[in-house]
């Protein structure tokens, strides 16, 4: 008796390989994934840049030439250093300043009126009536559309005259360009236009009207302040003259009489206190050298030897120094002697006795040079005191004085304040005046406009070179949203990654006329056998040619893949000799039903006792093909209204069994019928009478018959759409269930397209070398 396993469990971990491909993640740009998407998005990126190389064309071909003239002024301030003094360096930020508003004036509104005038562009078509591109010309048409609703008032011909004028010159605003050259004091005026001499006329004339408005406002200005200049003069002096005479008035009313400028008191009082500062200086010095000399006194005859260090600067200190030197000499050789022998040695207390002797002759010197800046400390003191007397009696006898002073001297100030402003406004008068004769621009012309020879836009070039640009851009781009929403089956590798189940293979997308192919060669090479049993190849063949593909193609990768979901089959379900096995798809559409016919097909044609259920009540595709439709099949044997083998249908050529599904109607509830004891029962019989049982079952996402017949089956082939189905898709499909996940015995990736397949993998990858597999896959005829 056989031996089940539990349904949760799986089989064999032979159909769950671990992923062989290497760990990339901690690579910061992967090469070859980027290969890869770039070569399989070639086309689009091609087709990308052909469309934006096309429209490029067209472009160039309809956009009207445009043609641009310029000039360039230099703003140079040492064109006037000869007519003008010196001006005083400028900063950066006042240069920048300068030059911005040089462009400004330049784009405005008043220049472009003069050029208008200058060069009579009102009554210039070129000018009024410039190419518009296709938004004007809808405006255009709007404004028409709307003014027919409207009363237009009458415009007299001088307005209309005006009119012109300034439409001119907003036009040439438009077309015209100023600009810094770099970080120079030059700035570039440009015009575009259709007419090359046009734009070099404008050009020239921008620069003269540029250059003529800098003399005009130099004069204007200059002629404005020589007549404020004048009133000003006029009153100041008046004012001036004013005040000089009401301070002498004063002087000489209070009897203020001097000598050099300054009252006689005045310069007595000046004496004293110039005697008094310098009789303070005497006193303080005199005072912190008594003081510097006394703290040393004051700190006894052995710490005044130790800062006898005095500045020679402050006395003669020859004798303390050379008493401190012998010192400090007595000092180290009595040290010297302590040390070799000890402080008792005769010599040692010799030299002791000599130190204190030297220290005793160097505080007597301090002590007299103590007494001496005492003394001169007190007449120091003495002397100050005696200033400060005869300043005091000086201060009183003229404190009236000094009142008076004080209004004289504020008389004299504002009588000097005025002539100075007087003098001042008189030499900025005369400048002025001076300055009204130079007709100097602080501008030049370095740079020509010239008439232009070619056009400076469209630049054929850069249109097409952007272009070009633009659609690589665009293909990245399209690419990019291609390759973020790829979510879908390609490879092998996602399959295992995704899943974790085995993969068995690729199906190739096979076409009806590679099918229509194979099939004529197979009924050649049948036809002589056929011609035996008197009838035709294709007669009682219940199936159509799809569904035959491996049967007639042995040879091709279709029938490979499904050799391998056998091998897979036989390994996995090893130990069992009747075996049955399921085909399923998450999504319809997907190709189960012709994979499910064909793996069939194989088993058959390879000898093996096999028997293929049209197991998709609701969708039955496989009974479909069947011609004649069948009255009996499986839900009749299911509900045991017949036998199961009535409704039998056998492939003569393969010796396939096929049991259909009848047309029938009101089937509700198909999951309780695929999983009835009928069903059981069915399978059961059919274990006995095959080696295979392969069941075409209903997609795995709308319905959940797959899983209601999921106790009866071995395993599952899980038949996956090539770039359609989405991996999340399937994957939670499977998740959901992991009863039935465990049974999958394999993947196998339909409609595959082979030409695209090694766009999707590395190098490296078995998927690159699939044309050297081609001698292998391709079907040849055999000679009769």
């Amino acid at each position: 008796m056989e031996t089940r396993r539990p349904m949760n469990q799986r089989p064999l971990p032979l159909n769950t390989v671990p992923s062989l491909k290497s760990d990339e993640s901690d690579t910061f740009i992967d090469l070859n994934r980027l290969t890869a998407i770039a070569l399989r998005r070639s086309r689009v990126v091609a087709v990308c840049v052909l469309l934006c190389f096309l429209l490029g064309g067209l472009y160039l071909l309809f956009a009207t030439p445009v043609y641009t003239s310029q000039t360039q002024i230099l703003l140079d301030e040492n064109l006037s250093k000869y007519a003008e003094e010196a001006p005083s360096p400028q900063s950066a930020q006042q240069a920048d300043t300068q030059l911005s508003s040089a462009v400004e004036i330049l784009k405005s509104g008043e220049l472009a009126l003069r050029v208008t005038d200058a060069e009579n562009l009102g009554e210039n078509e070129t000018v009024l009536n410039p190419p518009q591109s296709l938004m004007s010309m809808v405006k255009g048409a709007v404004k028409s559309v709307t003014g027919l609703f409207g009363s237009r008032p009458e415009i007299s011909e001088a307005a209309a005259r005006n009119g012109k004028r300034e439409t001119a010159a907003a036009y040439i605003q438009q077309g015209l360009t100023v600009e810094r050259v770099a970080r120079s004091s030059v700035v570039a005026v440009s015009y575009k236009s259709t007419d090359p001499k046009l734009a070099a006329t404008i050009t020239r004339a921008y620069a003269n009207a540029y250059l003529t408005d800098q003399l005009n406002a130099n004069f204007d200005a200059t002629e404005r302040a020589s007549v404020w200049l004048q009133e000003r003069l006029t009153d100041l002096g008046q004012r001036a003259q004013a005040a000089s005479l009401e301070a002498e008035k004063f002087k000489a009313e209070n009897g203020l009489t001097s000598t050099r400028g300054e009252l006689m008191s005045e310069q007595q009082l000046s004496d004293l206190n110039s005697q008094l500062i310098v009789a303070q200086a005497d006193s303080a010095s005199a005072s912190a050298r008594y003081n510097q000399f006394q703290s040393i006194i004051d700190q006894g005859a052995e710490n005044a030897v130790n800062n006898a260090t005095i500045s020679s600067n402050q006395t003669d200190n020859s004798v303390i120094q050379d008493l401190r030197t012998r010192y400090l000499a007595v000092s180290k050789r009595e040290q010297a002697v302590t040390q070799n022998f000890s402080a008792d040695h005769p010599q040692a207390v010799s030299l002791r006795a000599e130190k204190t002797e030297l220290a005793g002759q160097i505080f007597r010197e301090l002590q007299q040079i103590t007494g001496s800046y005492r003394n001169e400390m007190e007449v120091a003191k003495s002397r100050e005191a005696s200033l400060r007397k005869s300043i005091e009696g000086v201060v009183g006898n003229n404190s009236q004085a000094n009142r008076s002073l004080v209004q004289l001297r504020g008389l004299e100030q504002r009588a000097t304040a005025l002539k100075t402003l007087y003098e001042s406004y008189l030499g900025r008068f005369e400048e002025a005046a001076q300055q009204r004769s130079f007709p100097i621009a602080k501008a030049r012309i370095i740079s020509d406009a010239g008439v232009p020879v070619s056009p400076s836009s469209p630049k054929r070039t850069m249109v097409l070179a952007l272009s070009i640009v633009l659609g690589f851009m665009l293909g990245a781009v399209i690419a990019g949203l291609q390759e973020f929403r790829e979510r879908f089956f390609r490879l092998e590798e996602d399959v295992r990654s995704v899943l974790g189940h085995k993969s068995l293979g690729y199906l190739p997308l096979i076409g009806k006329k590679t099918v229509s192919m194979w099939s004529k060669t197979r009924e050649r090479l049948s036809k002589p056998e056929a011609d035996k049993a008197g009838k035709p190849p294709e007669a009682d063949m219940p199936l159509t040619r799809m569904t035959r593909i491996a049967v007639d193609a042995p040879r091709s990768a279709f029938a490979e893949t499904l050799r391998n979901a056998k091998l897979a089959s036989d390994v996995i379900l090893q130990g069992r000799p009747n075996r049955v096995i399921g085909v399923v798809s998450a999504l319809p559409g997907e190709g189960k039903s012709t994979i499910a016919a064909n793996f069939a097909g194989l088993l058959a044609a390879s000898g093996k006792r096999t028997l293929l259920i049209d197991a998709d009540i609701r969708n039955p595709a496989i009974s479909r093909m069947i011609s004649p439709a069948p009255k009996t099949g499986l839900v009749e044997a299911v509900l045991g209204e017949e036998d199961w083998t009535a409704g039998l249908r056998v492939d003569p050529q393969t010796r396939l069994a096929i049991l259909p599904i009848a047309p029938r109607e009101h089937l509700y509830h198909t999951n309780e019928l695929l999983a009835s004891q009928g069903m059981e029962t069915l399978i059961a019989n059919a274990r006995k009478n095959f080696d295979y049982v392969i069941v075409d079952l209903a997609p795995l996402a709308p319905v959940i018959d797959a899983k209601a017949f999921s106790p009866f089956a071995d395993g599952f082939l899980m038949v996956i759409e090539w770039g359609k189905t989405p991996a999340r898709l399937v994957r939670d499909v499977l998740n959901s269930d992991p009863q039935f996940n465990a049974k999958i015995l394999g993947v196998m990736l339909n409609k595959t397209d082979m030409d695209e397949l090694g766009k999707y993998s590395d190098f490296g990858a078995a998927e690159k070398y699939r044309k050297s597999y081609e001698s292998y896959y391709i079907e040849k005829p055999l000679k009769a």
